[in-house]
């Protein structure tokens, strides 16, 4: 396998997960006694560019052409979304003359509200279920996976974009350059490109391992991003932390012909952080393995001691990141009795490779576990609040990142 940006030869070993499902590969009921695909879930580390990645082993067509997740589930993303409109709208002095485009742009959750200010949107959206619920609500869609082609075919209808959103999108790329020429083609000339991921800084500092799932391919610092942007013309001139995803990085890209827009001093200091870390060298990725172990024995020390202890344990969420974390440490409905979530498009399914059920949040009311996991755990402060009635009955919630804890 080669880096899939700056296509150097990968040896070295990041972190290895064993064998694992794809994260979204929810099951039905008749299909729990079908045999499952298992895939090595190992993240190499580039000694060149510092990009850590996954091999391919299912196309992004298979993976992503009938989606299970919808944003509009999440009342806290929804506000992340409606705080970044209202705060780039004014920045970037966007009005009924611009163009907006999101990549990825799922149920149409962030476009509506470029909507509300009587703004041109386009949304490009390669899973068709998901696409069909955002034109149901009026958001103008198109149901394609997005590279330099794509964006030819784009730019000839449309025009230039003046302001692309590519919210984490750029992790589940698998065919990284052509995306990052596709953003350029369709890129106006002084057009900017907001990029969000989650910051592989955050992901080692905290041992969020779950986060690795085979639907992302990449792990981005803003060190190896950079020098993927720049190989096709664009640069960072800004970026923000952002509290997504367990910490996310905010970039602000555009051409490296376009004067308009100045480096930032923020753009700087967070540099200054990467590089205090090591992360443009192997030594900083060295030590994460072992942490990862050291989360896993803790959780099932957890687990074993309260089931022997006669307690039940309910999880809360059916996010990807909670299945990497369950089938790695081997967690199934001898740990865990079932999981809830609010989208019905996974209620009734079964998770991938450990067949826990999922089941709508009323389950909580009738069956009153002792203990609720919180396996999306950035969303732990909304969902403590969503879910504080379980102390009713002495519940109390679970984290296992960056260390196990238990929430009265």
């Amino acid at each position: 396998m080669n880096c899939r940006s700056c296509a150097a030869p990968l040896t070295h070993t990041f972190v290895d997960l064993g064998l694992s499902p794809l994260a979204n590969s929810f099951l039905k009921r008749e299909q729990l006694g079908r045999m499952e695909p298992f895939y090595p879930l190992q993240a190499l580390v580039c000694e060149k560019c510092c990009l850590v990645q996954l091999d391919e082993f299912e196309s992004a067509q298979n993976i992503f052409s009938d989606y299970v997740y919808f944003s509009s589930y999440s009342a806290s993303y929804l506000k992340h979304a409606h705080d970044y409109v209202e705060k780039i709208i004014p920045r970037l002095k966007l009005d009924s003359s611009k163009l907006v485009v999101e990549i990825a742009s799922n149920d149409g959750y962030l476009l509506k509200n470029f909507l509300a200010h009587n703004i041109p949107i386009l949304g490009v959206e390669p899973a068709a279920n998901v696409a069909a619920v955002a034109i149901r609500e009026g958001i103008r869609t198109v149901c394609e996976f997005f590279g330099e082609a794509s964006a030819k075919g784009l730019r000839a209808q449309h025009g230039g974009a003046d302001l692309i959103i590519a919210n984490n999108v750029l992790a589940h790329v698998p065919h990284l350059n052509d995306f990052i020429l596709g953003c350029k083609t369709l890129l106006s000339p002084t057009g900017v490109i907001t990029f969000e991921f989650p910051h592989l800084l955050e992901l080692i500092r905290n041992g969020q391992f779950d986060t690795i799932y085979h639907e992302h391919f990449c792990y981005f610092s803003l060190h190896s991003v950079s020098q993927a942007l720049a190989r096709h013309g664009l640069r960072v001139f800004d970026v923000e932390a952002v509290a997504t995803h367990g910490e996310s990085l905010r970039l602000y890209v555009t051409h490296a012909t376009n004067a308009q827009c100045v480096p930032t001093a923020q753009l700087q200091r967070q540099r200054k952080l990467e590089d205090e870390a090591g992360l443009d060298t192997l030594s900083a990725y060295e030590g994460f393995a072992p942490r990862v172990n050291k989360i896993k024995r803790a959780l099932l020390s957890f687990l074993i001691a309260t089931r022997e202890s006669g307690k039940s344990i309910a999880a809360y969420g059916a996010p990807a990141k909670g299945n990497t974390l369950f089938n790695f440490c081997g967690i199934r409905t001898d740990f865990i009795d079932f999981t809830v979530d609010r989208s019905p498009h996974k209620q009734k399914m079964f998770l991938p490779g450990t067949h826990i059920p999922v089941l709508p949040p009323e389950a909580l009311h009738q069956r009153r576990p002792d203990f609720l996991l919180i396996l999306p755990w950035n969303l732990q402060t909304e969902i403590v609040e969503q879910c504080s009635y379980i102390r009713e009955w002495g519940g109390k919630f679970v984290v296992s990142h960056p260390e196990l804890k238990v929430i009265p």
